[in-house]
């Protein structure tokens, strides 16, 4: 009882004051950020208008290849997961999410989609680099510190040649672009 009359005469004084009074509960947490999820893949198909899995190369992503893609964000977190089937055994390609949809040219994609505009890493980029197994599958995940920014979203993951090289005057270089899948929100 005590209490209540003490938020009583402080809500009063704060009235005559011209303030506001405390709330009796203040919110114990901040509404969550709203979450991202981008998604895109299919069976490879040469370029197309709408097409959204995109092959470039078929030497190396040949006829009936597929990609799958998901790239989700929430307040401070990234995942991005790629499944690859039918891809050339036993090899390793670079991964990487960049800032434009596919197109009918592999440079449409545009750079890769970097964090803080800085430089190219694994943690500034989305590196997804796999290597398929004797059949042509691989999967790859990788987790960021750091969520995707609304209205600044990666557009596309792009399949490339070569392992990506992680460090030096070339870092983030991973050879010809192969592959294209454009990832739209769902």
């Amino acid at each position: 009882m005590r209490i209540l009359g003490v938020l009583v005469a402080v809500g009063l004084l704060a009235v005559a004051c011209g303030q506001q009074a405390p709330a009796a509960h203040p919110p114990t947490h901040s509404p969550a950020a709203a979450a991202i999820r981008l998604a895109g893949g299919g069976t490879l198909t040469a370029a197309r208008p709408k097409a959204s899995a995109i092959v470039y190369d078929t030497a190396l992503a040949p006829a009936g290849a597929s990609v799958n893609a998901t790239a989700e964000s929430g307040a401070v977190l990234a995942t991005s997961t790629v499944t690859v089937a039918g891809l050339l055994p036993n090899r390793t390609y670079g991964v990487h999410l960049h800032v434009n949809p596919c197109g009918p040219k592999p440079e449409d994609a545009g750079p890769h989609y970097q964090h803080a505009h800085t430089h190219a890493s694994a943690d500034n980029e989305v590196w997804l680099d796999l290597t398929t197994d004797a059949s042509g599958y691989a999967t790859a995940t990788a987790t960021q510190d750091w969520a995707f920014v609304p209205g600044r979203l990666p557009r596309s993951l792009v399949i490339h040649a070569e392992k990506t090289v992680a460090a030096g005057t070339q870092a983030g270089a991973a050879g010809a672009r192969i592959a294209c899948v454009t990832l739209a929100e769902v």
